[in-house]
């Protein structure tokens, strides 16, 4: 099976710091290595596994480009409640099949080459909106040609 861990989610919230600190003290997650996305972000952790993703909402001057880039045009006003979960993520193998499946099924997607070079993404949009966030090995794209939509520093370049 292609899916075969959850790997993250993403919660947005208005006071990234806040709620960190929250899963922190009451959870016991740790802050760890979080790699530059040009937003504020902050991932936690389980032992050695980035298990939450808390990014603030985008303020009034990157809200377009945020929402059009990075989140393939969605916006909410949902800032509170279960509304805030922009995706769920899950380790995958298999690539070139996946994208035949959503190809397929006709399945709205896009294809993203993570900043760090390792990781290749595919956002997939569920009926009801939510984002599911397919992480592959970025050599199983390179060995099958495959070619990003875009790269994760181009979804939230400035301009």
């Amino acid at each position: 099976m292609p899916l075969n861990a959850i790997q993250h989610f993403l919660v947005h919230t208005d006071d990234v710091e806040a709620l960190a600190d929250w899963f922190e003290r009451n959870l016991g997650l740790t802050r760890g290595v979080t790699p530059d996305f040009k937003v504020p972000v902050v991932w936690l952790f389980i032992g050695d596994l980035d298990v939450i993703h808390i990014a603030e909402f985008p303020d009034a001057g990157k809200e377009k480009r945020f929402q059009e880039k990075y989140l393939g045009g969605r916006k909410t006003d949902v800032t509170h409640g279960s509304g805030v979960i922009d995706h769920v993520a899950f380790h995958c193998t298999g690539l070139a099949d996946m994208i035949a499946r959503l190809d397929g099924a006709d399945a709205s997607y896009l294809k993203r080459q993570a900043n760090v070079g390792d990781l290749f993404q595919l956002f997939v949009d569920a009926p009801n909106g939510l984002r599911i966030e397919l992480n592959f090995a970025s050599a199983e794209a390179e060995a099958s040609g495959i070619e990003p939509d875009m790269t994760a520093s181009e979804a939230v370049a400035v301009g």
